[in-house]
């Protein structure tokens, strides 16, 4: 079931779109405002974030601002806000669409599938001679097939998936453990174990700052 994130601070047109998203088959995560909305992209992984701009404490365009600093999530923005520069804004920071409201729930929900469907379109990740096939939860080295833990395979998905950025230890723990208070060594043994088994991977340990999965 693919996750989604829904940004909206009006309770009616929240709970409207995450009964119809939920009718459809998805699972929804529903916050009110932008610290909430950070708070739920650092503990979880959605498959797209349905985003509001007018929200309160952060605005959605910071939110968007944030997001794109890890990672590259759909996201649709879903606001009142109709002026050009600020969809201008929103699309250099590679939004998938812009809804502006009023808007109708069931046109709503194609432009959902619309988005998942092109983000899912490939669904292998490569990475010089290794392959990740998403769908597959599988990892190959050349032609041959490499056995990684399931926490190695989360580890090296959320790497390659932010590849080219630098992921703080904080942040990789968050996003697959669900929080910060981790014993290091834990980590640390999980990154030495999907070296040893792909020795050829571009990854690198930026001390003090985290890790960096380099396209190649």
């Amino acid at each position: 079931m693919q996750k989604i994130l829904v940004v909206e601070d009006d309770v009616v047109i929240n709970q409207v779109i995450r009964e119809f998203l939920s009718d459809h088959g998805y699972e929804v995560t529903a916050v009110f405002d932008g610290k909430a909305a950070l708070e739920q992209f650092r503990q979880q992984q959605f498959a797209l974030i349905i985003l509001d701009i007018m929200i309160p404490f952060v605005t959605g365009l910071e939110v968007l601002q944030e997001i794109r600093k890890t990672s590259k999530v759909p996201v649709m923005m879903l606001t009142a806000v109709s002026d050009e520069y600020t969809q201008l804004v929103s699309f250099n920071h590679l939004i998938s669409d812009y809804v502006v409201k009023p808007f109708s729930p069931l046109i709503l929900v194609k432009r959902v599938e619309n988005i998942l469907r092109n983000s899912s379109s490939d669904t292998n990740i490569r990475i010089g001679d290794v392959t990740i096939q998403v769908d597959k939860g599988l990892v190959y080295l050349g032609n041959e097939e490499v056995n990684l833990t399931k926490k190695e395979y989360e580890v090296l998905h959320y790497l390659a998936k932010h590849g080219g950025q630098i992921v703080s230890r904080d942040q990789l723990m968050l996003g697959i453990w669900g929080y910060t208070e981790l014993d290091s060594r834990v980590l640390d043994n999980h990154i030495k174990n999907i070296r040893k088994k792909l020795p050829n991977l571009p990854l690198k340990t930026l001390v003090g700052r985290g890790y960096q999965m380099e396209v190649v």
